[in-house]
């Protein structure tokens, strides 16, 4: 009776509200702390012809560390690695240089536009991704009109002794970073959206009348100012698109694998599953700790800044 009593008094004080805000907690310790320490555990057993295909201790060590030390010395996974950072990295660029001039004309427009162009931004998320992928397979393929248009059009501006017949665009980087772009592109006009849309326009108005150039407001008003929706873009775009396995899949080249291929290859393949969490958690670090040290960064300037 006791007990029902304090539990009860528990509820009516703070009970709901301690609920409510532990659920988010529970929630990331379920789905993402605890996968990933199963993970970095694997990542330190030895590879072994049994079910599941790794061991501890035993005849094998229980630390085994023989993961780590192949990604410092293999240069498939340097490759993999770099290869993957360097697609990510021009995917997230191109987007920024598409999705900005999008954002900003999306907060430049009327409210009954604006609407209808931020549907259009989301109504590829209407369709399987899958679906989407496989119909920019055809799209490249060498008897395709999208192909036959980009080929005219390079015959049409190089010399006549570089003329193609077709552009060879499937299983190549490019189309890798293609459909990426593609894919990604509403992961940076959204976030540059909801930044840009909480700039004042009377600063830019300010600026005109004290006789800055467009140009100068742009650079000198509105970018340093969006600085934040960038870096939130960059960072929804740029990481999911290291770990991608779909697209190099299925357009990239089997020659110059990304390193989320590698992964399952590596756990389905080669039923390496040690290596593979070793790759795993060193791509999660890879993309974790910029992550962590520009949140501390950004609160301590943000900190500096209130006082």
């Amino acid at each position: 009776m006791e007990h029902s009593s304090r539990l009860s008094r528990w509820f009516d004080r703070r009970g709901w509200s301690d609920i409510i805000i532990g659920a988010p907690y529970v929630w990331l310790v379920v789905l993402f702390l605890l996968p990933f320490l199963i993970v970095v555990a694997i990542s330190v057993a030895t590879k072994t012809a049994t079910a599941p295909p790794f061991s501890f201790g035993g005849e094998h060590p229980l630390v085994n560390l023989q993961g780590y030390q192949r990604l410092l010395h293999d240069t498939l996974y340097l490759r993999a690695f770099l290869t993957s950072l360097t697609n990510a990295g021009i995917a997230m660029v191109l987007c920024l240089l598409l999705g900005y001039p999008m954002a900003l004309a999306l907060t430049r427009v009327s409210r009954s536009w604006r609407n209808i162009l931020l549907m259009l931004v989301i109504l590829p998320f209407w369709t399987s991704f899958l679906l989407r992928v496989y119909a920019w397979m055809g799209l490249m393929g060498k008897n395709s009109w999208f192909n036959a248009l980009l080929t005219d059009a390079w015959n049409w501006v190089v010399p006549v002794d570089w003329a193609v017949k077709s552009i060879p665009m499937m299983h190549t980087n490019f189309a890798v970073v293609l459909v990426m772009v593609y894919t990604y592109l509403p992961f940076m006009i959204l976030p540059l959206y909801a930044s840009l849309e909480r700039l004042d326009p009377t600063l830019d108005e300010a600026a005109l009348d004290l006789g800055s150039r467009p140009s100068r407001v742009f650079l000198d008003v509105t970018l340093p100012q969006s600085v934040p929706g960038i870096i939130a873009g960059g960072l929804l775009v740029f990481i999911p698109a290291a770990g991608e396995l779909v697209i190099p899949s299925l357009v990239g080249n089997a020659a110059s694998p990304m390193i989320g291929r590698v992964i399952s290859d590596e756990f389905s393949s080669a039923r390496d599953w040690p290596m593979a969490s070793s790759v795993a958690v060193a791509l999660l670090l890879l993309m974790v700790v910029p992550m962590m040290l520009y949140s501390h960064y950004q609160a301590k300037a943000e900190g500096e800044a209130g006082k």
